[in-house]
């Protein structure tokens, strides 16, 4: 029984895991520029850690201005089944950025935080964005070993609601809700009133593609709230 208990403890060490670590609920962001725009320890972080303890929190962001999904999902193509040569990248990147995060750590909850759409609003993409969304969802599934994760989407705000701009604005919004509520671990965001006011460069703005520096303080806190309802059911 020595012996074992010595193995055992060995192990931890080994890991980088003290026996009496608690474990961590692991926050990770992505998306385009609205996720690159939000600045976690404006109101984000703050919130979780209030929430879960400073110790027991860990925030990985990775996004980039406008990308369409296929950037994130693998098994990406287009409407009209052409398959691009380059597919998942940022999702390799996001996860590069991950896993030394979480190295030696055990996990209590992971929440996945998405904001993303526009790009692919334009690009007329919106039939295949359901399938994208669901995809990086089981990519992260199956890349962290998994069952449980819980996701948060952010919509696409009120900026295009007549399709001038971006053809499929409406359609990629209504698929982001409809995936939203399709698991009980999943919700979305609200973001309409998030671009109006003025912005980080002192610009005052009005239906805004982008948020009003408020506007994404406010996002932050409106997804930690998201996430420790979901956490809280556990």
């Amino acid at each position: 029984m020595k012996v074992s208990l010595f193995l055992f403890v060995s192990m931890l060490l080994a890991g980088g895991l003290r026996a009496d670590e608690p474990a961590v609920h692991l926050f990770i962001l992505s998306g385009q520029s609205n996720m690159q725009g939000h600045r976690p320890d404006e109101a984000f972080t703050p919130a979780v850690e209030k929430a879960f303890g400073k110790e027991r929190v860990v925030v990985v962001q990775d996004a980039l201005g406008g990308q369409p999904i296929q950037r994130w999902y693998k098994g990406w193509k287009s409407p009209s089944g052409e398959t691009p040569e380059k597919t998942g990248d940022l999702y390799d990147r996001l996860l590069s950025k991950v896993r030394p995060a979480i190295k030696g750590k055990k996990l209590a909850s992971v929440s996945f935080f998405w904001m993303q759409g526009e790009r692919d609003a334009k690009m007329k993409w919106g039939d295949v964005y359901e399938e994208s969304l669901l995809g990086i969802y089981e990519q992260l599934s199956k890349d962290l070993k998994r069952d449980d994760i819980y996701f948060i989407i952010g919509r696409l705000s009120d900026f295009d609601m007549k399709n001038q701009k971006y053809p499929e604005w409406t359609k990629v919004r209504e698929i982001q809700v409809k995936v939203a509520k399709s698991d009980p671990k999943f919700d979305w965001v609200d973001t309409d009133d998030l671009n109006d006011g003025v912005n980080r460069k002192g610009k005052k703005i009005s239906n805004d593609l982008h948020y009003s520096a408020e506007g994404y303080k406010i996002f932050g806190e409106r997804m930690a709230e998201k996430a420790a309802a979901l956490i809280g059911k556990q």
